[in-house]
């Protein structure tokens, strides 16, 4: 069974966000710490990952991209705070 993945991507200081979907979590990160990821993230260096929800249907995965895309800064940080409340980079197992 393929899992999806919508991620937060966050510089150290945490003031810009990104967001962004995949099928492979660990991957995506390495590229985007490797500056491989996208312009936004290279040009704004988003390498810490603060947030990231799983989904098995990548449709629902896309969905949930697009909503998160069109919050609030607060209600994105108030998300990430859910499960990260300091905003500290997350560890891929």
């Amino acid at each position: 069974m393929n899992n999806y993945y919508i991620y937060i991507l966050s510089n150290k200081n945490r003031t810009t966000f990104y967001i962004g979907v995949t099928h492979h979590l660990t991957k995506r990160i390495v590229d985007h710490t490797n500056n491989q990821g996208s312009v936004f993230t290279k040009k704004y260096q988003l390498t810490d990952l603060v947030y990231y929800e799983e989904f098995l249907d990548i449709n629902q995965a896309i969905l949930r991209e697009k909503q998160l895309k069109n919050w609030k800064r607060k209600w994105k940080i108030d998300l990430i705070r859910t499960i990260n409340p300091n905003l500290e980079t997350l560890e891929i197992i």
